[in-house]
């Protein structure tokens, strides 16, 4: 995380908050060696103390956490290239401005019947996100189709012990310096930069 302490003084509830609407990130397990990573999408619970999610037998990570592991699921939002142009002040320096939220704890693996329960509650999540759609639901697999998917991933919970957020989004600078660049981001380079222009106009609580 940066160690900027302008940058880390969202409210946990705001960073736990957009973790849960983002519901995708890298799980990091340290190991002797490079470090195990693994892309996976989720289910923080409302209280934010666990999160659940699955793994395909054949990761790394879902091998090495038979028995609990200390992981860390690495969430991160949008990010763009700030150009010193854009402040409207003097001599400055590029940045790159971002949202990152590290959920830090114990991985459990969970009883094999869990399984289905879980990406039942997971799809209905995130069918939720579809406009004007009908939600997919997974009875409308065979019974084939779900034995077999079922067969191929296992299911885990982190138990959260630490939340830690970087919000950088020109905290820093005087507010009508921020608001300058945050006029021109949405037209540079980066991801998301629509919704990283709207977070800079306005940061998030306790920043």
């Amino acid at each position: 995380m940066h160690t900027n302490p302008a940058f880390r003084q969202t409210e946990e509830t705001v960073a736990l908050d957009f973790a849960r609407s983002r519901a995708f990130g890298t799980l990091c397990l340290s190991t002797s060696a490079a470090p195990h990573l693994a892309h996976v999408p989720f289910l923080l619970a409302g209280d934010g103390r666990t999160v659940d999610l699955h793994l395909t037998r054949s990761n790394p990570i879902a091998r090495a956490c038979r028995e609990p592991r200390e992981v860390t699921l690495a969430v991160t939002g949008p990010d763009g290239y700030v150009s010193p142009d854009w402040y409207g002040l003097d001599d400055q320096v590029p940045t790159w401005n971002y949202v990152a939220v590290h959920l830090s704890g114990t991985l459990q693996p969970l009883p094999p019947e869990d399984l289905p329960d879980m990406l039942a509650r997971q799809t209905a999540a995130f069918e939720e996100f579809i406009p004007g759609k009908m939600p997919w639901t997974m009875d409308k697999m065979s019974e084939e189709t779900t034995a077999r998917f079922l067969r191929m991933i296992l299911p885990f919970r982190l138990q959260v012990a630490q939340v830690d957020s970087t919000f950088k989004l020109n905290q820093n600078k005087p507010e009508d310096a921020r608001r300058s660049a945050a006029r021109h981001v949405e037209e540079g380079f980066g991801s998301d930069l629509a919704h990283l222009a709207n977070l800079m106009r306005i940061p998030p609580s306790g920043t």
